[in-house]
Parts: structure tokens; C-alpha cells; sequence
């Protein structure tokens, strides 16, 4: 198989997934939008794959590959109707094309926390109603079309996963290596949301609360990816 993953800024890529993808002999094709990349010909994809990113979903000004990347993502998910899996910033991208809305939360959701799984049918196969996963975000999804069916919630967010015909947005991250906090908290945008929400001099803690959780990110990254495989 082939799969196309767009990326929005370098570290924030598939993370263990590239593990995952490499074993199961997974072509990849990356594409850095922010880095001026163009996105090919989406024929020969069996999937694609939208990473985070520091920007928001209505900044199209300042980030003139938002349009084009939007418009891939529709032609992708609602015309070719082939699997799609967005994470964070590709969950809201996945939301705002299909005809939801994103909007700025009250309280940001920052650190490992608890969602509930609505719905175990598909990607949430064989999981646990209750799981711990790494949140990093301050903008959410909303108003989710008829079509669309939500998958899992948080106190904070009702949205924190849904899908739409072969489309899959999960609102957080269960990507994350050892490496992923501090690389992230590098990122201004992200350093100032965690402190914001968390205080000044809480990444020592995030960042030993998230390799706490560690393995228990990458027994459910394992267990999303090998769901997400079935969808074909």
C-alpha cells in the first residue's frame, strides 16, 4: 500500500506510526506544506494521513497552502471516498471540510488526559471505554454534519474523534515518542498555550507525566493503526 501524510511543521510527523507503516512495508509519501511543497496527484493513495501543526485551520493568509490542502483533503475524502486519518490540526481540517466548524476553546486541553470512547465500531475496535491520550490543542471541532458520527468525547471537548464515510479525526495525539514533548514545547505557539494553561515551568512535569503514559500511548497507537487497516 501507499500513503500520502501531510505534515504542517517537521517534528510533528506520524511518530510511532512510521514504525508501524515501515514493518508492515507501507510506502510514505511526505509532503512539508510549510516548507512549500506541493501536494501530487491523488490517484495512486490507498490512504492519507494529516498530521498537527502550530497554525489554525482559518489562517489561509498567513498560510496560503491551507486552501489547496483543504481542497485535497474534500477531493480525497468525500469524492474519491478513501480512508483518511487526521490528527489535532488534520482532525479540525478533516471537520471544517466536511462542514463542521472550529472554534477557539474556553479552557484549553493540555496534558495526558482521559477521553471516553462513544462508539467501539471501526477505529476504536477492541478498546477500552476510557483511555488516557496526550491533548495539546486550544481550538476544537463543532457542529458536526448529519452524516458524520461522533466517537469519543472528553469534559472539555465534545469531539475528540469522529468519522465520515472512510474518514477518520481524532482531536488528540497518540503518536508521540519519547522525543515529542520536547520537540513540541521548542514550538512558541505550543510552549505558550502549556504555560498558559499549566503555569510557567510545567513542561518538566508534562513531560514526565506523558513518558508515564508512554507505553500505554503505544499499545493504543498500535491498536488505532491496525483498525484504521481494516477500513480498506
Amino acid at each position: 500500500m501507499k500513503f500520502l501524510v501531510l505534515q504542517h511543521i517537521a517534528i510533528e510527523h506520524p511518530g510511532i506510526f512510521r514504525d508501524f507503516m515501515k514493518r508492515d512495508s507501507i510506502q510514505i509519501d511526505t509532503v512539508e506544506l510549510d516548507e512549500g511543497e506541493k501536494i501530487p496527484n491523488l490517484k495512486s493513495y490507498d490512504a492519507m494521513i494529516v498530521m498537527g501543526g502550530p497554525m489554525d485551520t482559518w489562517q489561509e493568509e498567513e498560510h496560503p497552502w491551507l486552501k489547496p490542502e483543504k481542497d485535497s483533503i474534500y477531493k480525497f475524502v468525500c469524492e474519491m471516498k478513501k480512508p483518511y486519518l487526521g490528527l489535532c490540526l488534520g482532525a479540525q481540517l478533516l471537520g471544517e471540510v466536511i462542514g463542521a466548524k472550529v472554534k477557539k476553546m474556553e479552557t484549553p486541553e493540555i496534558g495526558a488526559l482521559k477521553i471516553n470512547i462513544l462508539d467501539h465500531k471501526d477505529i476504536f475496535k477492541n478498546m477500552s471505554n476510557n483511555i488516557n491520550v496526550l491533548q495539546w490543542h486550544s481550538y476544537e471541532v463543532v457542529d458536526l454534519p448529519f452524516e458524520a458520527n461522533l466517537l469519543a468525547s472528553s469534559n472539555e471537548c465534545l469531539v475528540q474523534a469522529f468519522s465520515f464515510e472512510k474518514a477518520f479525526g481524532l482531536q488528540f495525539h497518540v503518536e508521540q515518542t519519547q522525543k515529542t514533548v520536547s520537540e513540541w514545547s521548542c514550538v512558541p505557539e505550543y510552549k505558550s498555550a502549556l504555560e498558559a494553561t499549566l503555569g510557567i515551568g510545567a513542561l518538566e512535569k508534562f513531560e514526565n507525566d506523558i513518558n508515564n503514559n508512554l507505553s500505554d500511548f503505544n499499545k493504543n497507537a498500535e491498536q488505532i493503526y491496525q483498525n484504521f487497516l481494516q477500513v480498506f
